[in-house]
């Protein structure tokens, strides 16, 4: 299997792991160290090697990080992860709200006299430490760069990522690397830029239309990259990753070893530029007076889907909205009580997996059962394994990374008669996915500008969740993609093309969560027919055809707009998946779709 579900890390552990650090802190004249979940490349997911933040506090999270001083280590959660970290935390740490709670508050409560507080500069961005520079002026707290402190102590620390790269065919790709490399450099020219420095491992892998597996769940290879103003590229990877690739990267493009990247980059005729948000600080040291802040040159390039990409992408969600079907139907057909969470993820994986485009799941399913249904990012384990029982909810957050496109779906399923508590909140939920599915938004709005209309239906019922409306995804690349997203923080105009996922939830501690997600793509809206239109306007197509659970559904809720909607949509998914599937889903696939 792709997935596997023993325990990765215990609470128990880390007070004794905290211990050797607050030792090692001392040694080194230090108040305190920072501890991200991040890598070098600020990926949302990192390789075994840069799990620092897991092996010291147990908390596997996909953001966060600690901040660990000699008398308090607080652990910093957003509000998807607040139930999460209670469960996989010794008392030793203490969780901390964020960002309602920013470090450099938290450091000057906890440091009231001043403190050195000691921090990797590769594993933080240069608009962070600027952050914390300007927050902590005046405070006594000085922020001090060290070598990792971590690693120091972590005496079985899993070796870097070393897997094969392959190349990405032009097929699904949709334009050469040349092509974009050469474009690309056209911008930098303009913008008076001799340079890029790239340093998201997506970017790389979109520029030059190669894929990797240094990291589970995302197809893409750690590595570093500069773009040229003349549209050569140097690319800073470990040649035995390459070998497969062949002469798929032309002459425009040099090897080089990782260990001369800082070398190379600071003998770079300025202007370079390179993003603030999500490059290392250690950049900004080795580049000096060289450097410029912009956008990376491929973020909004690979955002906007080209034809093959949008293509490829709806061809992989057909295939798998037909295995989602045989697995539903499957689910259905159990007796109740028979089944765990983990025995869902592996009865999809097996369906998945008879697709041969099929390179790996996009992220470590989420199949979680009443009360860890409300877990957001919940992983089962052979510890929490649950049985499906009567009455609950199962919140199944899944998909796959295919080489046409990259899929993520969820759907909440009852398990037997469900309560009419939660066949509201579900209601308001899909009024909000609803809603926003059919909404038409002039050219220019950002994510922020759009995202309550997906939570206008709970907020009325005075009810919201801990998490964005909806992520970019990518095309064989990473399942959360930036810039682009549904949030009250995106400012990123939204734009034909980019992909996003719209969804929606309700989570009650303790009891029962919902989440129901489609992915979109955005497209020019055309004029209705019964009018003009005074501005340019864009709405959303569905990619994602799966049946919405109609028994969680209270139908008097809806208005005769949602109804029609729903209706439609279930046409549209019998339609298209019935051919796809086997008889016995076919024959559940007509009655999850009726009208309502």
């Amino acid at each position: 299997m792709f997935q596997s579900f023993e325990v990765t890390s215990r609470p128990e552990q880390g007070p004794p792991r905290l211990a050797r650090l607050r030792t090692e802190m001392k040694s080194r004249a230090l108040d305190g160290f920072l501890v991200p979940r991040a890598d070098a490349h600020q990926g949302e997911y990192v390789a075994d090697h840069d799990a620092r933040l897991a092996w010291l506090t147990g908390f596997t999270g996909s953001a966060g990080f600690c901040a660990a001083l000699q008398d308090v280590a607080g652990v910093f959660v957003d509000g998807r992860y607040r139930t999460q970290v209670k469960a996989q935390v010794a008392q030793d740490f203490t969780p901390v709200p964020w960002p309602d709670t920013n470090l450099p508050e938290w450091l000057i409560r906890h440091l009231p006299e001043g403190g050195r507080v000691g921090f990797d500069p590769w594993l933080h961005t240069i608009a962070e430490v600027e952050r914390w520079t300007d927050a902590l002026s005046g405070s006594g707290i000085v922020m001090v760069q060290s070598e990792n402190l971590v690693d120091a102590i972590w005496p079985d620390q899993p070796p870097p990522p070393m897997r094969p790269v392959k190349a990405h065919p032009i097929e699904f790709a949709g334009e050469t690397a040349e092509s974009k490399s050469t474009r690309l450099a056209a911008e930098l020219r303009s913008a008076g830029h001799r340079a890029a420095v790239i340093t998201l491992p997506d970017s790389i892998m979109w520029l030059l239309n190669i894929r990797g597996s240094d990291i589970a769940r995302n197809p893409v290879a750690h590595g570093f990259a500069v773009l040229h103003d003349d549209a050569r590229v140097d690319l800073f990877m470990h040649a035995d990753k390459l070998r497969s690739v062949g002469d798929h990267l032309d002459d425009s493009v040099c090897i080089l070893p990782p260990d001369s990247f800082l070398e190379s980059i600071a003998a770079l005729p300025g202007p370079v530029r390179v993003e603030k948000s999500s490059a290392p600080q250690k950049l900004a040291d080795v580049l000096a007076e060289s450097i410029v802040f912009g956008d990376d040159p491929c973020s909004l390039p690979k955002a906007r889907k080209n034809r093959a990409e949008i293509d490829g992408s709806a061809a992989a969600h057909l295939r798998d909205g037909a295995a989602m079907v045989e697995l539903l139907a499957w689910l259905d057909a159990q007796p109740r009580g028979s089944l765990t969470e983990i025995a869902v993820v592996k009865k999809l994986e097996e369906i998945r997996r008879r697709d041969n485009a099929l390179q790996d799941i996009s992220f470590d399913t989420i199949s979680g059962t009443g009360p860890n249904g409300a877990i957001m990012h919940y992983r089962v384990s052979e510890e929490t394994d649950s049985v499906l029982e009567d009455g609950h909810l199962l919140v199944l957050d899944s998909g796959g990374q295919y080489l046409d496109g990259t899929t993520d779906i969820t759907r909440t399923i009852a398990i037997g008669p469900p309560g009419e508590l939660e066949r509201a909140a579900f209601t308001r939920v899909l009024q909000g996915m609803i809603a926003m599915s059919r909404l038409r938004w002039p050219q220019g709005l950002a994510g922020r500008d759009i995202e309550a209309i997906g939570r206008m239906p709970l907020w009325l019922a005075g009810q919201d969740f801990n998490h964005g409306l909806g992520h970019g995804v990518g095309a064989y690349l990473s399942v959360h993609e930036g810039p682009q997203r549904l949030s009250r923080m995106s400012t990123v105009p939204l734009e034909t093309g980019m992909i996003l996922s719209n969804e929606p939830g309700y989570y009650r501690e303790g009891a029962f969560g919902i989440r129901i997600e489609n992915l979109l793509v955005a497209e020019n809206a055309t004029t209705p027919a019964d009018g003009d239109t005074e501005r340019e306007m864009l709405c959303w197509k569905t990619l994602t055809f799966v049946p919405i659970d109609r028994r969680l559904i209270d139908t008097d809720m809806l208005s005769p707009d949602e109804r029609k909607w729903l209706n439609t949509y279930h046409c549209e998914v019998r339609e298209k998946i019935a051919p796809r599937v086997g008889k016995s889903a076919q024959m559940w696939l007509d009655a999850a779709t009726a009208p309502i």
